[in-house]
C-alpha cells in the first residue's frame, strides 16, 4: 500500500529580482512524516516555506498539499494545515485562554471553550490558562504558539524553529510535545530548524537544501548510517587492543588513542564486527560511543556543495 503524499514540491523556483532564492527544489512528505527541513542561513527554507502556505507565489514548479494543486485548491488544502512561522505573537495583557478564544472566532472553531481547554491541556499549558502571556517564559509562548495551531484540528503542522531561544527544558518540553502531537494525534510534522541536534532526535525523514537547490533527501538514520563515523572504544587495556588489531584489516580503520579509548573511522555496520574482535582477544569494552552527528554530515554535505 503506497503512502498518502501531503506535500509535494516539483522543480519549485523562486527569485527576488536577480537573486535565486529557491532553484528547482523538488521533496516529498509523506502523512506521519516529522520531516526535517534543514539548511544554512539564506538557503531557501523561509521561501520555501511562504510558498507552501501561499504567502508568496512560485516563478515556476508545482506544490501539491494532500494531492491537490495548491495553484487551484488554496482553500481547501490550507485549511487542513497549521502553522506557526517564526516567534508567536500574542496579546500579552490577555489571558492565554483569551488569546486563543480570539483566534479560535477568527477560524470559526465551534465549542470554543471546550476546544480552547483541550488544546492548552495538550501542551501542558490549562494550569495558566488565566495567567497573562506577559508571565510567560520563552518556552511557554513556544507552546501558546503550537496550541493556537492545533485551534482548527490540522492534518499538518509547520513548525518554523520551533526550539529557538529556548533552553535546554524548554528543547526537551518542546521535544516531548513533538512526540506526542505525532504519536497520539497522529499530526504529520514539518520541522524547520537549525537545531541539527532536534532533527536527529525528532524526524524520521529530512531534507538538506543549500543555495535553494536540494542536497540530500531521506530517512535521518539512513542518511547518517551510509556515512563514516568516528567511533569511540573504552578499553581495559589500550596497549593490548593496539597491539591485537596492529596485524589486522581493523589497523586500517583506526585514529588515534585518547586515554584509556581507541577511535576508528567506519561504517555503523562495522561496529559490532570490532566489538566481537576485542572480547576475542581477551578485552573488556567498557563504551562503544559512535560520535557521527547530523551535524557533522551536515557540515560536511553543505561545505561539499559550496565547493561545488
Amino acid at each position: 500500500m503506497e503512502k498518502e503524499i501531503y506535500i509535494e514540491f516539483e522543480k519549485v523556483s523562486k527569485s527576488f529580482r536577480d537573486i535565486k532564492a529557491v532553484n528547482e527544489l523538488s521533496f516529498t512528505i509523506f502523512k506521519g512524516d516529522i520531516y526535517g527541513f534543514l539548511g544554512p542561513n539564506g538557503s531557501g527554507k523561509s521561501t520555501s516555506i511562504r510558498m507552501l502556505l501561499s504567502l508568496i507565489s512560485p516563478d515556476s514548479g508545482t506544490i501539491r498539499l494532500f494531492g491537490k494543486d495548491l495553484s487551484f485548491h488554496r482553500y481547501q488544502t490550507l485549511s487542513r494545515i497549521g502553522a506557526l512561522i517564526e516567534k508567536p505573537d500574542f496579546y500579552k495583557y490577555l489571558s492565554a485562554r483569551k488569546n486563543l478564544e480570539i483566534l479560535a472566532r477568527i477560524s470559526k472553531v465551534k465549542n470554543i471553550s471546550r476546544k480552547v481547554d483541550e488544546v492548552l491541556d495538550l501542551v501542558g499549558l490549562l494550569p495558566r490558562a488565566d495567567s497573562k502571556v506577559k508571565t510567560f517564559s520563552q518556552g511557554m509562548k513556544q507552546r501558546l504558539g503550537i496550541a493556537q495551531t492545533l485551534l482548527h484540528d490540522p492534518d499538518l503542522i509547520i513548525l518554523d524553529e520551533p526550539a529557538n531561544g529556548l533552553d535546554p527544558q524548554g528543547h526537551k518540553e518542546i521535544r516531548m510535545l513533538i512526540n506526542t502531537l505525532t504519536t497520539e494525534k497522529k499530526i504529520t510534522l514539518l520541522m524547520s530548524s537549525h537545531l541539527l541536534n532536534e532533527i536527529e532526535e525528532s524526524c524520521n525523514r529530512m531534507i538538506i537544501i543549500n543555495k535553494g537547490s536540494k542536497v540530500v533527501e531521506g530517512e535521518v538514520k539512513s542518511l547518517l548510517n551510509t556515512e563514516e563515523m568516528n567511533v569511540e572504544f573504552s578499553l581495559d587495556d589500550v596497549t593490548k587492543a593496539m597491539s591485537a588489531i596492529s596485524q589486522t584489516q581493523w589497523s586500517n580503520y583506526f585514529n588515534y588513542t585518547e586515554g584509556s579509548s581507541l577511535f576508528f573511522k567506519m561504517n555503523q555496520k562495522e561496529i559490532p564486527e570490532l566489538a566481537t574482535f576485542f572480547i576475542q582477544n581477551g578485552l573488556k569494552i567498557f563504551s562503544i560511543k559512535p560520535l557521527r552527528t547530523l551535524e557533522e554530515y551536515f557540515i560536511k554535505l553543505t561545505t561539499d556543495d559550496r565547493a561545488g
